[in-house]
């Protein structure tokens, strides 16, 4: 029988009425109880490091949450981290950077519901990810309304809806059908796992709307060491920012050209808009990487390294899935 360590953080799923709405106070053990058949596959530990929405998780938590399973990584067949559906891509994303290689399943799932409401997703997500992390594959990744998604390809499509994430240009892994994995894409095998425990969180992110004033353009950029700019379409910068962007290339910051559009990624070869600032400024830019994953990637390379072309070489090493090109 696989030995799983459950690691609660709070969320929706571990939520109960207030008078001030819905807020974490369930604990792992009380989750547990609501999955009487997981007991049948899997002998379950826990801890509760934080108790949040997870409106309230930031970065340090991801160091923590990675250092739970460094500590515990030898004791354990599979983990299971209960978190908030609001951060949770962004979560599963900084896992994949943080903990790379891994030979043990991280799951990382939640609900849209409370666990003990009638109408709730809530067991049967939990139960899923509790099976998933007992059958052996490997890596991090969200198990979440019977989707096996990589952890850096989930993106929250919807907020209400059972079938909240999506799998972002790239297929799920698997699915959890009636009790069974079915396998799309198979486990590769890791190498690790490898353990890293520094992110730099002067990383911002600017998205590009008409009219939008230069001098927002160079304040953003002045708050951080790496600035993501979200453009329009394929890629590209407006004529009225050129000389920000020069600016902030000159001293030294890390910029990434991304695009708003959530599918098929950019490609700064296409218009001359995207073309002449790649070409002149080196600007990285993430292709069909999702934003959570483009945001926590450039924290963790940020946080390895400030030269710059290890920090391209860094950027463009596909990690658990995150990047085709």
């Amino acid at each position: 029988m696989k030995k799983i360590l459950l690691i609660a953080t709070g969320g929706t799923i571990a939520s109960t009425k207030t008078d001030g709405g819905l807020a974490p106070a369930l604990s792992p053990q009380q989750l547990l109880r609501h999955v009487p058949d997981a007991q049948a596959f899997c002998q379950v530990d826990a801890q509760q490091p934080m108790n949040l929405d997870s409106t309230n998780i930031s970065p340090q938590h991801w160091l923590e949450l990675a250092a739970i399973i460094e500590k515990n990584y030898s004791a354990y067949d599979g983990f299971v981290v209960c978190h908030g559906t609001d951060t949770l891509a962004y979560s599963a994303a900084a896992l994949s950077y943080l903990i790379q290689g891994t030979r043990k399943p991280i799951v990382l799932t939640g609900a849209q519901r409370p666990i003990d409401r009638e109408d709730t997703d809530a067991r049967q997500n939990l139960l899923d990810s509790l099976r998933f992390a007992s059958a052996g594959d490997s890596g991090v990744c969200i198990v979440f309304g019977g989707h096996v998604i990589a952890g850096t390809r989930a993106r929250k499509t919807r907020t209400k809806s059972y079938n909240a994430f999506s799998s972002i240009n790239f297929p799920d892994l698997a699915e959890v059908r009636d009790q069974r994995i079915v396998r799309f894409i198979p486990w590769a095998g890791g190498s690790g796992p490898r353990f890293t425990h520094k992110l730099n969180t002067r990383v911002m992110l600017l998205k590009l709307i008409p009219g939008l004033p230069p001098g927002a353009f160079s304040a953003a950029g002045d708050l951080c060491d790496g600035l993501i700019i979200e453009s329009y379409g394929v890629g590209g910068i407006p004529d009225a920012y050129l000389g920000q962007l020069e600016r902030l290339v000159a001293l030294g910051k890390t910029i990434v050209l991304a695009t708003q559009v959530p599918q098929e990624g950019s490609d700064l070869s296409i218009y001359q808009v995207g073309h002449r600032v790649k070409e002149r400024y080196q600007l990285l830019e993430p292709y069909d990487m999702t934003l959570e994953s483009t945001v926590t990637k450039l924290m963790w390379v940020l946080g390895q390294t400030t030269q710059p072309e290890e920090v391209r070489r860094l950027f463009y090493t596909p990690i658990n899935y995150d990047l085709l090109f």
